[in-house]
């Protein structure tokens, strides 16, 4: 007996009719809120950007609800995987972004590069970055940039 089956056209025709829909990522978040920012929340947000583990510190870090003071801070964490999920993070403010440029870690300066949100001056920067992976990075996003502008 062989485990290949074959469907017949209508049984495949059935099938792509009983199949669900897919939602946009505006429907799914319509249909799943995110619970609302309490200053409980932002309390253990606080809590956690001073724990022992880089990890749970890259968990804030990665938070769009951390607050503009904890990113400052874990901007200058000793661990550059923390620094990394800020220069990662989109809700990052421009000026931390610009500090992470600089960083001595070229793995957080290509984050840097590839966040949507860094200023024209800071990737002007990084264009010449003394890292051929940051500087691959630069152009890469500057070909997106350019395809999304022509289509």
């Amino acid at each position: 007996m062989s485990c290949i089956r074959f469907n017949t056209p209508a049984q495949r025709a059935q099938l792509r009719a009983a199949a669900p829909s897919m939602l946009t990522p505006e429907e799914a978040a319509a249909r799943h809120p995110a619970p609302p920012v309490t200053e409980s929340k932002i309390r253990r947000l606080r809590l956690l950007a001073e724990h022992a583990n880089p990890k749970i510190r890259e968990s804030v870090a990665s938070s769009y609800h951390t607050p503009v003071d904890l990113f400052e801070r874990l901007s200058r964490d000793p661990d550059a995987g923390v620094r990394g999920c800020v220069a990662r993070n989109e809700a990052a403010p421009c000026d931390v972004l610009r500090a992470l440029a600089h960083d001595a870690d070229e793995t957080v300066r290509g984050w840097v590069a590839v966040n949507f949100f860094v200023p024209d001056d800071v990737m002007a920067g990084l264009a010449d970055d003394p890292s051929a992976t940051v500087r691959s990075l630069v152009s890469w996003k500057a070909a997106l940039a350019e395809r999304e502008l022509a289509g």
